[in-house]
């Protein structure tokens, strides 16, 4: 029997060694590769799962590298969208130089945070996640990948890291390992076991699936990442000894551990269990950081360290509900039980109850069963209530809903709304149907409702998906055909339907439900069947993810190319103005002049930051301010100057974007249109048997590259060219270099605007010279 087993272990190695393991991975270490092997060796994974394993370390140590080098003089820009809000796309930009996020719509700065805003971050299912900041509410975005949100958490939890590190004594490096095993883990109560490489590091819990196939292939190299550190996680050892939960304010994790060799060699799983429990129950306790001991705005009294132990001693002992949380029951017979009936209430008076009450208490009491009063044989039955008459109703005229902003009933009485008439105003009600009634669809969908057909999906999941298919007057066998052209006009699907399918890719655990499917797809409710489509059209995640890219960037681009050519023009304007200069010259003097005589050093320069202060220093006059003085001595003294703003015409407008904002859109365009190039190469027609639509599919996909490819080209040059301009202007003025653009020129703006205010008003009433 030994001899076997070592036959089996050298056939393995020839197979990794085969099939090229060593070189396959060269950027992971000898030892490295050497401890993978092992596990083959130990009958712990495959030699294919070992592959898949080693591919996913070595892209998700090339991640954190990639985060490491360099790390305090990179910005990374991201395509994010706000959570149900598909259409509200944002560019989320981590910068380092500035230790800011920032988050951008259409080039302009909309919001920003400093790092040390930061309270946490949250994996969530799919491509979500979850930003908490301290003094706002929570940010809940979708990547536009799964390789997006990985990079974007892997950045969180650095700060995070970092910001805790600063403030507590000196830590292990993040980057060492303290421990790692393989185990099974149950995401929640519905999922079945996948095996997970999971590695504990200091404040962090990262997990590997190893699953092999391509139904995994878009989960990228790193599955979740839990932060320990942050204060709101929680380990537990659960009775039956061989499994552990890791529970934070978002997701919920049940660990087992794996039957494999070790296990099957006698190694007690239950001490392996402690030693896991004890080792990440040390992470879970963070330092003391100042942040967590700031006051808590009234918004945020929900978050796990406004809770005393008191209660979070009394919550964790709590039965959990089954929806919550997963029983252990459950993992050791594959199968949900029924949830515990709730304890007896205690028997009450009915003398302290009210008469309503004590009839609406549903639950069990104590009552012993002598007690109760034995029954009669002649009690007689209320009479049942005569039925419901039957008629058919007509049906509704459904219109579209106007969600707007009611003014609420204490502010109607001091409102003009208190003397409204309906009555007194009269519309035309078919037109107004005409436009907003709700189109009827013929659906392929007998009912909305999933009726009493069996269905494989989770219900939650197939009853919302069941609602979107409404509006898909297709088959579910035409899907992979329409997934096979680019746009709508030509017979595809509309953006609204990709996007409704993106939310509803089928998970690995999907695939394999559908997968092992043998009976008639036929007979399947509808929704099984647009799943089973999705879980055989190869690359279905990126196929939708390229489908969206293609149809938005042509739009993107057309964009932000007038926006690029303004702050073109604009920077031109501001580096040639002479005059601009000289009025920035005057208003030195006068400074000086005042500060000098205020006991004050002189200057030899400001920043143009004090253009936004002139109004608010007044003289004696309260309707006299500085900038009235600078306009009254240019007109006394050279009234040409006066006319600058002529000069700097593209200033007359507020400027609302940013060329930070701007170069970080050009950005992401520029990794979008290698998504799709890389999908180019991926579905490029390899032999024979590809279908007429396939190679036409290819062909459209590569013509609309090449065209996207040279108006990105052109963009780009733009935008380097827009960047050297504003640096030269930062240089000009004495600017520090990352001085935001659409704060700078929004100084300037204002000052122009408030100029040519006073120089109206001046020339209307003559200028004097006042003492």
């Amino acid at each position: 029997m030994l001899e076997f087993v070592h036959e089996k272990t050298d056939a393995a190695f020839q197979d990794m060694n085969s099939l090229g393991f060593p070189q396959s991975v060269p950027q992971l270490s000898q030892e490295r590769i050497l401890e993978i092997m092992n596990r083959v060796k130990n009958k712990e994974i495959t030699a294919d799962e070992a592959l898949n394993l080693a591919e996913r370390e070595k892209n998700t140590e090339g991640t954190y590298s990639n985060c490491q080098d360099s790390f305090n003089d990179k910005q990374y820009n991201f395509n994010v969208y706000k959570y149900r809000y598909r259409w509200q796309k944002r560019i989320l930009q981590i910068d380092f130089l500035t230790k800011t996020i920032y988050n951008i719509e259409k080039g302009q700065l909309k919001k920003q945070f400093p790092f040390s805003q930061i309270k946490s971050s949250a994996d969530k299912e799919g491509l979500r996640f979850m930003i908490s900041f301290y003094g706002h509410q929570n940010y809940e975005l979708e990547a536009a990948s799964p390789g997006d949100k990985e990079n974007i958490l892997a950045l969180l939890n650095k700060i995070i890291q970092n910001k805790m590190t600063s403030s507590c004594a000196r830590r292990p490096s993040p980057t060492y390992v303290i421990h790692e095993g393989l185990l099974d883990i149950y995401k929640d109560h519905k999922s079945g076991k996948l095996k997970y490489l999971v590695k504990l590091k200091e404040g962090e819990l990262l997990l590997y699936n190893i699953s092999c196939g391509e139904a995994d292939e878009n989960s990228g190299p790193l599955a979740a990442a839990i932060l320990l550190s942050a204060g709101n996680a929680k380990v537990n050892k659960e009775n039956e000894g061989d499994c552990f939960s890791v529970q934070t304010k978002e997701s919920h994790y049940l660990f087992q551990m794996p039957v494999n060799a070790q296990t099957k060699l006698g190694v007690d799983s239950m001490k392996i269990c402690d030693k896991w429990v004890e080792l990440i129950r040390k992470q879970c306790s963070p330092c003391k950081n100042p942040l967590q001991l700031q006051s808590v705005s009234a918004d945020d009294t929900y978050e796990y360290w406004s809770t005393s132990d008191e209660e979070i001693n009394r919550m964790s002992n709590k039965k959990p509900q089954r929806e919550e949380q997963i029983s252990v029951g459950d993992v050791k017979t594959g199968a949900l039980r029924s949830a515990p009936a709730s304890p007896p209430l205690p028997a009450l008076p009915s003398s302290d109850l009210p008469f309503s009450a004590s009839k609406q208490l549903l639950g069990p009491t104590n009552l012993e069963p002598t007690s109760l009063p034995p029954l009669s044989l002649d009690l007689q039955l209320p009479v049942p209530p005569p039925p419901i008459p039957t008629y058919t109703s007509q049906p509704l005229k459904k219109t579209k809903a106007f969600h707007w902003d009611p003014v609420p009933q204490e502010k109607i009485n001091k409102s003009i709304w208190a003397c409204y008439n309906p009555d007194k105003r009269k519309i035309n009600i078919s037109k107004i149907y005409h436009q907003f009634r709700i189109q009827e669809v013929q659906s392929t969908l007998s009912n909305e409702s999933l009726g009493n057909q069996a269905i494989l999906l989770d219900s939650k999941i197939a009853h919302n998906f069941n609602i979107v298919l409404k509006s898909f007057q297709i088959q579910p066998a035409q899907l992979k055909e329409k997934l096979l052209i680019l746009y709508e006009d030509k017979g595809g699907l509309t953006d609204e339907q990709v996007m409704a399918l993106r939310r509803y890719v089928p998970t690995p655990k999907d695939v394999q439900i559908y997968q092992s499917f043998r009976g008639s797809v036929s007979g399947l409710h509808i929704v099984d069947q647009f799943m089973f489509e999705m879980c055989n059209i190869p690359h279905i995640n990126r196929r939708l993810d390229i489908l969206l890219i293609i149809r938005e960037l042509p739009r993107c681009m057309r964009d932000l190319q007038p926006l690029i050519k303004k702050k073109i023009d604009m920077c031109k304007q501001l580096l040639s103005s002479q005059r601009f200069v000289a009025v920035l010259e005057y208003i030195l003097v006068i400074g000086n002049y005042l500060n000098e005589n205020a006991g004050k050093e002189k200057a030899k320069g400001f920043h143009l930051s004090s253009l936004a202060k002139m109004p608010e220093l007044r003289g004696k006059e309260k309707s006299f301010t500085l900038l009235h003085a600078l306009v009254e001595q240019i007109l006394l003294y050279e009234p040409d100057l006066a006319t600058f703003p002529q000069e700097l015409t593209e200033f007359e407008a507020v400027p609302g974007t940013s060329v930070k904002g701007l170069s970080a859109e050009v950005d992401v365009l520029g990794k979008e249109l290698e998504n799709i190039v890389e999908y180019k190469k991926l579905i490029k027609p390899k032999h024979h048997k590809t279908t007429t639509q396939e190679t036409q599919f290819y062909r459209d996909l590569k013509a609309t590259v090449q065209q996207n490819e040279a108006d990105h080209s052109q963009l780009s040059k733009d935008n380097g060219h827009m960047k050297k301009l504003y640096s030269e202007i930062l240089q000009k003025y004495g600017e520090a270099e990352g001085q935001d653009s659409q704060e700078l020129f929004g100084w300037i703006a204002a000052f122009i605007r408030d100029f040519k205010k006073i120089h109206a008003e001046m020339q209307a009433g003559g200028v004097t010279l006042r003492d």
